[in-house]
């Protein structure tokens, strides 16, 4: 019946419209209890992620300072951006070193210490997992890292250079545009360990010792092919979810810059592509321009996202 259906609607949109309506409502009656069941987390997801985005594109299209009704003006917004904002320009230069250096290199690192960290009797691993974690959740590292490289001589480094004679004079390292971006990175490194690395020793323990044995009997011999050809394939899911975190933590980042260069670094050498939406968005009130940008940078971070899924289904298939 349902091919006589698919034959007589095929070429007749409004047809296919209508059987696909139909067949949906029957499933919805045949499965409502379990509809019902995700009901709650279907509206919550739609009113607080489907909705914002969907309102963002469409108010990128439009002038609005939130005081009066938006305005259309098409692609002006986006135009705009690239061919009359020089400090977007930068601010994209930026992101992508940032997000070039600090995004793979975090996820790496919490990845390898997540492996070693596992192999590590129970009580000696929970106690080194608390120990790599406590700097992502530290609310006083930025104030830590401040003193370190503070510009006069009771900044350590400064003051370790100047008692050595390895400089005459302290270093600007939080205003001098040759040190800035260098820092940032380091210090978001030494922070990284964070969501990522606690899912990674999830899955990790997650792991059968069953599928080592049986891959013994298959021909793998140490480690390294352990590595390659099991581990990581049976923990496709927990790597793309850590992925996820760590390109959206490094193209979102905007408060541990702001919180070691300032608001406004000098020459913008550390201002990203998230600085120049909140800049827009919290204190010019442009949210329109703001949506724009807003877009770009959900439209990049999803690109990167695909890209990074297909590379790892790619690994042990």
């Amino acid at each position: 019946m349902s091919s006589v259906v698919t034959n007589t609607t095929k070429g007749n949109p409004k047809g296919v419209f209508k059987e696909r309506l139909s067949q949906f409502s029957e499933r919805l009656k045949q499965d409502r209890v379990s509809y019902a069941f995700i009901a709650p987390f279907g509206i919550l997801f739609f009113a607080f992620t489907v909705f914002p985005v969907a309102l963002s594109i469409i108010l990128s299209f439009t002038y609005f300072n939130m005081l009066q009704w938006p305005t259309w003006v098409g692609w002006e917004n986006y135009i705009r951006l690239f061919l009359a904002d020089d400090i977007f320009l930068v601010a994209v230069k930026n992101t992508l070193f940032f997000a070039a250096i600090t995004g793979p290199f975090s996820y790496v690192m919490c990845f390898i210490f997540a492996w070693f960290i596992n192999e590590l009797q129970p009580k000696i691993r929970a106690f080194m997992t608390l120990l790599f974690y406590a700097p992502s959740i530290s609310g006083n590292a930025f104030l830590i890292w401040n003193i370190i490289f503070s510009g006069d001589t009771y900044g350590y480094v400064n003051g370790f250079l100047v008692y050595w004679g390895i400089v005459d004079r302290p270093i600007q390292f939080l205003v001098d545009p040759t040190y800035m971006m260098t820092i940032v990175i380091i210090v978001v490194l030494w922070m990284s360990l964070g969501t990522s690395f606690l899912v990674f020793i999830a899955g990790l323990q997650g792991i059968s010792s069953s599928l080592y044995e049986a891959g013994a009997l298959d021909g793998i011999r140490n480690r390294w092919q352990e590595l390659w050809f099991l581990t990581i394939p049976a923990m496709r899911g927990y790597m793309m979810f850590g992925a996820i975190i760590s390109i959206t933590t490094s193209f979102a980042a905007a408060g541990q810059l702001t919180a070691l260069t300032g608001p406004t670094p000098t020459d913008y050498a550390t201002w990203t592509v998230m600085q120049h939406l909140q800049d827009y968005g919290y204190i010019r009130y442009e949210m329109g321009y703001a949506a724009a940008i807003a877009v770009l940078l959900f439209l990049t971070m999803v690109s990167m996202q695909k890209l990074v899924q297909r590379m790892l289904n790619k690994i042990g298939s």
